[in-house]
């Protein structure tokens, strides 16, 4: 084929070729950032997440201390919180939606579905030294200077030599 009757072709025809500039040299990075994301958005749509990364800047820091979005589907944002901060999320449910649909940049959120979730269970304290770990620790550190450091050297003898 001469280069005469290729450039018969009309001009508008789309074609199937790849664009030589990217096949073997550098590729913009808006190139690779579908195939990055698109793991993270199968589980989450591109609104919850950004919802959930920008929570606290949404709605402030005593709110999310005790919140956190949980979903977003059909335009129910679901969200779980500790116990009585359900009623006072209740009452400010308007003004919450408007906040994070002004974050968003479009209506994404039509209503709101709270959740109470349980707190969770406190950290369960360390056991107690018996006194021979306790004289174990004075022992240790009975050649140091009495003062600040050798308190808190006595009280890590005594962490380390506790059973757990």
């Amino acid at each position: 084929m001469t280069s005469e009757a290729a450039s018969d072709k009309p001009s508008g025809t789309p074609t199937t070729e790849p664009d030589p500039r990217y096949i073997y040299g550098p590729r913009p990075v808006g190139a690779l950032v579908p195939g990055l994301i698109r793991p993270a958005f199968r589980r989450r749509s591109a609104a919850t997440v950004l919802i959930v990364a920008d929570w606290e800047a949404i709605v402030g820091p005593a709110i999310a201390a005790v919140t956190m979005p949980r979903r977003l589907s059909a335009g129910c944002l679901t969200i779980g919180c500790n116990g009585p901060m359900a009623m006072e999320l209740q009452h400010l449910s308007e003004p919450l939606m408007d906040r994070i649909n002004a974050h968003l940049g479009t209506v994404a959120v039509t209503r709101l579905r709270l959740l109470q979730d349980l707190a969770p269970p406190p950290a369960p304290r360390p056991p107690r030294p018996k006194p021979p770990v306790i004289a174990a620790a004075s022992e240790a550190v009975a050649g140091l200077p009495p003062g600040e450091l050798r308190d808190a050297l006595e009280g890590l003898g005594r962490a380390v030599l506790t059973p757990r």
